[in-house]
């Protein structure tokens, strides 16, 4: 202690924290984001696992495009087309970062990642940005699918692109952290169709495979708390004619209420998402691993 602080009897200040280098995780997120997306795209067994996907989504819109949706004047590949896109972003995005995360919490993963600084943070960058990278890329696969199969859908329409260009990251953003929550939830892979039934059911309802319209008023409220409404709500305003917006809630698309929607549920899930992944990480430790190992070699196969 200095004379001048001995004499009034206060202690020195102490020095100022450094500020957390939030740039210098976003940076290494990033960089782990892109390494495994290219480990994805090179990987010939994960590729293929992808377009496998992808064909059995687009399968549908062959069938379908010479069949009309009845009351609407569109056919029913293209009333299809938009639900494909929002499916990619919920199931190939939700649940794909659902899975990785349940796979890496029982292989160690998150335990070595427990003991790097802010390795936390930049491990769930990572994850959103390979993740989303991913449903990227197949939903412009499926936009080019539906270009070369329907008449209505053209790469020269600059609403179809200015609408997918903010409703995607939106969405993205909507969902992913959801995918990391329950990732960090569920213990282990077998119990993914917790998951994925509430999931298909929630589609049911959301208006991906008839309009919402044909549904009862209260099942349309339900259908509206979820994101995954929203998203094709949003994804149907880009791509379908301006008549198709008589099979919506209200003859209307509501932009505003879509942004309103999935930008609530993007600030809600951003906040806790990291939370609930850092709690996981906690209760992660050798004896838990070894622990869920045994249990898995003691089910019948």
């Amino acid at each position: 202690m200095s004379t001048a602080h001995a004499e009034t009897g206060t202690s020195p200040p102490r020095p100022a924290a450094p500020a957390r280098p939030v740039r210098g995780t976003v940076r290494r997120g990033v960089r782990r984001g892109g390494r495994e997306l290219h480990q994805m795209l090179t990987t010939p067994q994960d590729l293929c696992s992808n377009l496998v996907w992808l064909v059995g989504l687009l399968a549908p819109l062959h069938l379908l495009r010479d069949n009309d949706l009845a009351g609407t004047g569109m056919s029913v590949a293209g009333f299809l087309l938009p639900s494909m896109i929002s499916m990619c972003v919920a199931f190939n995005g939700m649940l794909s970062l659902t899975q990785q995360l349940i796979v890496e919490r029982q292989d160690g993963t998150l335990l070595r990642l427990k003991a790097l600084p802010h390795g936390m943070p930049s491990y769930l960058i990572g994850k959103i940005v390979n993740v989303a990278s991913t449903v990227l890329i197949a939903c412009a696969v499926v936009v080019l699918t539906g270009v070369v199969m329907l008449p209505d859908v053209s790469l020269g329409d600059r609403g179809l692109w200015l609408g997918l260009a903010w409703v995607l990251p939106l969405g993205l953003l909507a969902v992913l952290p959801v995918g990391a929550i329950l990732g960090s939830l569920i213990e282990s892979p077998r119990n993914l169709g917790l998951v994925m039934v509430p999931l298909f059911g929630l589609a049911s309802v959301s208006g991906i495979f008839f309009p919402s319209t044909q549904l009862p008023v209260w099942l349309q409220h339900v259908a509206e708390v979820f994101p995954l409404y929203w998203l094709g709500l949003a994804a149907r305003a880009a791509l379908l004619p301006d008549s198709a917006v008589s099979a919506e809630i209200g003859d209307s698309w509501r932009p505003w209420e879509t942004v309103g929607v999935l930008g609530l549920w993007a600030v809600a899930g951003l906040l806790l998402a990291p939370v609930v992944l850092r709690r996981t990480a906690r209760r992660e430790s050798g004896s838990t691993m070894a622990t869920r190992r045994e249990r898995a070699l003691k089910r019948p196969v």
